[in-house]
């Protein structure tokens, strides 16, 4: 009958509807997995990347601070041996001098009887030596003195330099591993707070107190900048100059010194002179800090050990710039 026909037709059309559909199902399935397989692997890359990136980071920041560390061995060791050249040029030149006196106050009339031991009685004749070509009497004194029979050296002799050891503080060290399992810039920690206490405090206590408490803010928010000022270009007067400073008043210390560089604290438009030695102790701190933070971002790749030490000589450099130790450029 008709009816069924229609029926029948109906049913058919429904069957290849539902299997279009499940075709382009299948198609949209295909279509989302291979899309997966493509998002993971850019994951893929972009993780590689990351990680590779870190440890570039990382391992430019070891070695800058190789490098600072062997110039300043280097620059130590060459101010040493400045020292000890300039220590040989003085003896040199007293012993010069000294000869050159016994040689002017010899006259025919009356000669001085170091230069000529052949005039003195035969008893004390034997008193006087020759040393390294020059007279000597064994009763001169100061440098120039020798004991009987016994030439003089012709150099001075320079003691050894001694070599600076270092014991680890078991104390310290505990603080320090506590710190490491959870490190952070929260003070609170035991290992923070004795630094803060004994470092960091006594190195920002300036005499201007209130920019004292300003300038360890921004050293702790990391928005301190410090730049370098052109001594020919001086800068017009102003109504903050007694509150900033100026090229040869320190804006910290109140003291008048030669300042070669301004800090600018965060987004605050004014400018402070700082001395050179403020600066020093500006940076000691600076150094500090961003040595910890990068021990909490996880880019110092040194065991706990060196860590700890670097971090002590950093406390160091503090404690050496609080007490007024600085280098300074050459030339």
């Amino acid at each position: 009958p008709p009816q069924t026909e229609t029926m029948i037709r109906e049913k058919e059309i429904r069957e290849k509807g539902s299997e279009i559909l499940r075709e382009q199902l299948d198609a949209a399935k295909r279509e989302l997995k291979l899309k997966d397989k493509e998002c993971e692997r850019l994951s893929r890359v972009r993780n590689q990347l990351e990680q590779e990136l870190e440890e570039l980071t990382a391992s430019l920041f070891e070695e800058a601070h190789k490098m600072v560390r062997e110039a300043n061995v280097k620059q130590a060791a060459a101010e040493k041996q400045l020292k000890e050249a300039q220590g040989k040029i003085d003896v040199l030149q007293a012993e010069v001098t000294a000869l050159k006196t016994l040689v002017l106050t010899s006259t025919p009339s009356s000669p001085n009887r170091q230069l000529h031991p052949q005039l003195q009685p035969s008893g004390t004749r034997g008193a006087y030596k020759h040393a390294g070509g020059h007279i000597r009497n064994k009763s001169t004194s100061g440098p120039f003195s020798s004991s009987p029979g016994k030439p003089e050296p012709s150099s001075v002799s320079i003691p050894p330099v001694a070599k600076e050891d270092r014991e680890m503080d078991s104390v310290l060290y505990a603080e320090f591993l506590m710190w490491k399992d959870h490190p952070s810039l929260d003070r609170s920690s035991a290992f923070l707070s004795r630094i803060y206490r004994e470092d960091i405090g006594p190195c920002l206590s300036f005499t201007r107190s209130e920019l004292s408490q300003l300038v360890q803010s921004a050293v702790e928010n990391n928005s301190l900048t410090i730049e370098p000022v052109a001594m020919s270009a001086l800068p017009m007067v102003k109504a903050s100059a007694i509150e900033c400073g100026g090229p040869k008043k320190c804006a910290l210390s109140g003291m008048i010194r030669l300042c070669r560089h301004r800090i600018k604290l965060g987004d605050k438009e004014s400018y402070y002179y700082i001395s050179p030695s403020s600066r020093a102790r500006i940076t000691a701190v600076c150094n500090f800090f961003t040595y910890i933070r990068y021990i909490q971002q996880g880019l110092v790749r040194h065991n706990v050990e060196q860590m700890f030490w670097e971090v002590t000589r950093l406390r160091r450099e503090m404690t050496a710039a609080k007490l007024g130790f600085y280098l300074t450029d050459q030339g």
